[in-house]
């Protein structure tokens, strides 16, 4: 009976909080309640998926893909697409298809290489995956950002809905700012996409028309003259639909982890600029802010209107001033090995080298819980099919944890 009395005085709490808590000043805890094994290693590893008799896809930022046993056994996947590898830039997640049970189809996301840079790029292919070997077939790019070009914050982390139906991409911002305000640009959005990567129906804008060029600029080498920059002609994008009809939500900066909670909610975590590290509820039409407003300020030191000077943008539920620099976001689902963190959330931090573990009501609010120092600049953290979590350093050499509870 006390258990349950807790968890409704965490939920009327929890109610009674929602709105903007920072939470960047919260101290480790004393101790962490799990083990941590070191599996293998990895150069820059990026994301973790799991595949139904065990085996973990994991990439590399330098463009490998691995199939790895959970003892560490390496097997490369072959036929891996190009990837440009510069700074944030490379390959990203990989994702197990709602359907792969039936058809063994993957997600990649990854930055293309381009004519001055990169673009994010989003292919699917069929795993054929052995007890010796694994190989990408079919690789299909269905859908990429357009212009490429230099700039990290690719995002590139992707969810699917509860039904299965439909893909839910994050695109950050590249570093470019202004686009992310852009309705006919894809950076610093959530798009809503079919499980073919086309715009998907019900989407806010599903249907519309818009331009299909964009201007092309000459931009004096003095940064301070680039007010004056002059178009000096348009391209146009054979085949690249330029119109907002992909668009699902808005604003956001670097949006590294986008997750649906049990109760089918979908969230999202982004970094801020020097400070000012999101976790937001991720819902139709939503603008949310990015680079209009922020709890951060520019690296130069400029400020940023806050949050509450721009009551018509969305803000988030709990953000970091100082940062944890957010990896990802996961759920914890079920009731093995962690019993206890059933339906919570777990976010990983670069910066803090922590684990932080969040707690949300299903109504829109959230809670931060634990934040355990690790030890490691945690990029993901992923449920293992037992129920344990896995978790992957990012460095180079960077680790493949495995943790257990003590």
């Amino acid at each position: 009976m006390k258990v349950v009395n807790a968890a409704v005085v965490f939920s009327l709490a929890a109610v009674a909080a929602l709105g903007q808590v920072n939470v960047g000043e919260q101290k480790p805890e004393a101790s962490v309640p799990f083990n941590m094994t070191t599996v293998a290693s990895f150069k820059l590893p990026w994301r973790l998926a799991f595949l139904p008799d065990g085996r973990m896809l994991i990439t590399e930022k330098t463009g490998p893909v691995w199939l790895v046993s959970q003892k560490g056994d390496k097997i490369p996947v072959g036929n891996a697409p190009p990837v440009y590898f510069s700074g944030q830039s490379g390959m990203h997640g990989i994702f197990l298809s709602p359907n792969y049970a039936k058809d063994h189809s993957v997600y990649l996301t990854y930055a293309e290489p381009g004519d001055y840079g990169g673009g994010l790029a989003l292919a699917k292919a069929t795993l054929n995956a052995t007890a010796t070997s694994a190989t990408l077939e079919k690789l299909e790019v269905i859908w990429r950002q357009m212009p490429k070009g230099k700039g990290g914050q690719e995002g590139a982390q992707i969810a699917f809905s509860p039904d299965g139906q439909y893909l839910f991409l994050s695109v950050g911002d590249r570093q470019r700012m202004t686009p992310a305000q852009d309705p006919d640009q894809p950076e610093g959005k959530i798009l809503r996409l079919t499980l073919d990567g086309k715009p998907a129906p019900g989407n806010p804008n599903f249907g519309k028309t818009g331009a299909a060029t964009i201007p092309l600029i000459d931009p004096p080498s003095d940064t301070e003259a680039a007010k004056n920059a002059k178009v000096v002609s348009t391209y146009t994008f054979p085949g690249q639909n330029l119109t907002p009809a992909e668009t699902w939500a808005s604003g956001v900066r670097t949006p590294y982890g986008l997750a649906f909670s049990p109760t089918g909610e979908l969230w999202e975590v982004e970094h801020g600029p020097a400070g000012g590290d999101e976790l937001n509820l991720i819902e139709k039409g939503k603008n949310y802010g990015w680079p209009l407003v922020s709890y951060g300020q520019n690296y130069n030191g400029v400020p940023i209107p806050k949050p509450d000077a721009r009551p018509d943008l969305t803000k988030p539920v709990i953000y970091w001033v100082p940062v944890i620099a957010p990896g990802n976001l996961m759920f914890y689902k079920g009731t093995k090995t962690f019993p206890q963190w059933n339906g919570n959330g777990f976010v990983s931090g670069l910066a803090t080298k922590t684990l932080n573990r969040v707690v949300f009501d299903g109504k829109g609010g959230a809670k931060m819980a634990e934040r355990w120092d690790v030890g490691h600049r945690i990029r993901d953290v992923e449920q293992g099919p037992d129920g344990s979590l896995w978790m992957l350093e990012d460095a180079d050499p960077g680790a493949l944890i495995h943790v257990t509870p003590k």
